[in-house]
């Protein structure tokens, strides 16, 4: 989630892009959406219709970035409402939370991907997957969430408590689909458990510190990509 990942995430320029720019767009597309469209919340839902919850997500969004925690009854003060007001558009703040965390995700994915578009394969999904764990591990403002509410983040972003890694595991999948085929290492495993596995990985070298008290690792999330795709 560096800055230049949060600065991708706005809306993308109007024009129909061709040749390679075309499938590279398509590519964009497909790991912006995919994980949204696997496991959708009620506020996510609400998000694409209600404009009284687009605006306090998108206020809860600035202040998250700006490394401040994100504070139901200063929300709601912001935006001149009540606090019943306020839970009535966006749900809790869990659910507020986990829709501001896989909105920073997502561009952070799409500079992965670009990050890695030079390989293919092993090779490209072990790259976009690194990218992304290097992201999270050098983003200030999330390392800033990270410590100040631990165990809030770790079940947000580690278990089926939140669509998080639901949608995570979702996007491993459809990486590990395009490219490497429905019967990767050679049928020795289904896509989802790869994924699932995958993404396991991620989590563990990424929240480190949270989990067993270790120093987070780009390098040996690499690594273990690396071993567990068999990308030589």
């Amino acid at each position: 989630m560096s800055s230049s990942a949060v600065a991708a995430s706005g809306p993308p320029a109007a024009g129909a892009p061709a040749g390679d720019d075309a499938a590279s767009a398509g590519d964009d597309a497909a790991i912006a959406a995919v994980g949204l469209q696997a496991a959708p919340s009620w506020l996510s839902e609400r998000l694409r219709t209600h404009t009284d919850a687009e605006r306090a997500f998108q206020l809860a969004r600035e202040s998250f970035i700006a490394g401040r925690r994100i504070d139901m009854g200063a929300l709601a003060t912001s935006l001149g409402v009540d606090r019943t007001s306020l839970f009535r558009w966006v749900g809790n703040r869990d659910a507020l939370l986990s829709e501001v965390l896989w909105s920073l995700a997502v561009p952070t994915l799409v500079q992965a991907e670009h990050a890695a578009e030079h390989l293919d394969g092993a090779e490209h999904v072990a790259a976009v997957l690194t990218h992304f764990v290097d992201d999270l591990i050098s983003a200030d403002y999330f390392r800033q969430f990270l410590r100040r509410e631990p165990a809030r983040a770790l079940r947000l972003l580690t278990t089926k408590e939140s669509e998080i890694q639901r949608r995570y595991v979702a996007t491993a999948e459809w990486l590990v689909r395009r490219d490497l085929g429905d019967r990767p290492l050679g049928g020795a495993i289904e896509p989802d458990s790869l994924a699932y596995l995958l993404v396991r990985v991620s989590e563990s070298f990424t929240y480190a510190d949270l989990i067993s008290g270790d120093t987070p690792s780009t390098e040996r999330a690499r690594t273990a990509f690396r071993v567990l795709l068999r990308a030589d």
